[in-house]
């Protein structure tokens, strides 16, 4: 059995605006109150783990001692069959240019070049979740979805890779589509609706 989360306070362990109104916006139901990592000053731990889910666990562990309080963090990527299943866990750093800034259309330029040279389209987000308490205890769920790759990129929503990716049976990119839909269907949805019936709904 997952352990439930009772508090009416989270910390969500990322710098990262866009996931952690996401995130934020999945929690609002449960009418709990949010806080980011950045907001609270806490550092971004070193993310040496080989997959999703230990990254995401090494994360929730970090905001949870940092704060005192339950943290969750979501790690999430974004993978294409023409680069082999990259960048995946890499997907915020391949967007880092040679001077260090992060620059997605960048990336999305050179997602696009390799796809076209291997004519295949096939992509796929991925995302985990780890929920973690001061004392420890760490749940992890996981979602996916998969489509394909558009160009040239379409939509002002979202954020990341969003733009260049329409889910499998869609006609309308991450970027295109209304926050709700996209929370419907998103790896990160899939992998909420775990957390939610292990973590969060009520008991019968």
């Amino acid at each position: 059995m997952a352990r439930r989360f009772t508090d009416d306070r989270l910390v969500i362990a990322s710098h990262n605006d866009g996931k952690v109104r996401e995130i934020a916006d999945l929690l609002a139901p449960f009418s709990i109150a949010v806080e980011s990592a950045g907001a609270l000053g806490l550092p971004e731990p070193e993310e040496t783990g080989t997959t999703f889910a230990e990254n995401a666990i090494l994360k929730a562990r970090a905001s949870a001692d940092g704060s005192g309080r339950a943290a969750l963090a979501d790690d999430s990527g974004f993978s294409v069959a023409a680069l082999g299943g990259a960048p995946g866990i890499h997907a915020a750093r391949f967007a880092e240019r040679a001077d260090g800034v992060r620059d997605f259309d960048w990336a999305m330029e050179q997602i696009n070049a390799a796809r076209s040279d291997a004519g295949d389209d096939l992509a796929w987000f991925t995302c985990a979740l780890a929920l973690a308490w001061p004392d420890g205890h760490v749940e992890v769920f996981e979602g996916r979805v998969d489509g394909t790759l558009t160009w040239p990129p379409r939509g002002d929503r979202g954020f990341g890779y969003d733009p260049i990716f329409i889910p499998a049976g869609g006609a309308a990119t991450f970027a295109e589509m209304d926050p709700d839909a996209k929370h419907a269907i998103s790896h990160r949805a899939i992998a909420f609706r775990a957390l939610i019936d292990a973590c969060l709904a009520p008991d019968g």
